[in-house]
């Protein structure tokens, strides 16, 4: 048996928990098959993965913490700034507890790309023990 590359193992992992989670409470999809809303697990298996994490918090507070890597583009400024985000990869968006990243996706999916929101935000990525940076 051959030894299976590291990144193609997490690219798999996520795969499976994306399959897992367009099954689990009926949650809906968008358009191009990714759930609607994935839990904080999913999200950094995605980002892992390669997806591009987006915080639509102010900044303020993305400077109390966020997920490493991420891109700040505050909900009020994301329908202008769209194009400072690739569209060949998925989009996982985060706020403080769900309510704005769920507008986020929505405006992403409309302007074509792939979206994901994050349920619970950072508040439920904080309780999961999972990675943060702070600062500006």
């Amino acid at each position: 048996m051959t030894a299976m590359n590291p990144r193609m193992v997490v690219i798999l992992v996520a795969c499976a928990a994306l399959v897992a989670a367009c099954s689990m409470n009926g949650s809906q999809s968008t358009r191009a098959g990714v759930p609607a809303d994935v839990d904080v697990t999913t999200a950094a298996g995605l980002r892992d993965a390669g997806a591009v994490v987006l915080d639509v918090r102010e900044p303020s507070e993305w400077a109390e913490g966020h997920v490493p890597g991420a891109t700040l583009i505050p909900l009020g400024e994301l329908a202008r700034r769209t194009s400072e985000l690739p569209l060949d990869r998925t989009v996982v968006v985060i706020c403080r507890s769900g309510n704005r990243s769920a507008q986020g996706r929505d405006i992403l999916l409309d302007a074509g790309y792939e979206a994901t929101s994050v349920k619970g935000g950072m508040t439920a990525w904080r309780a999961a023990g999972l990675p943060l940076e702070t600062g500006g």
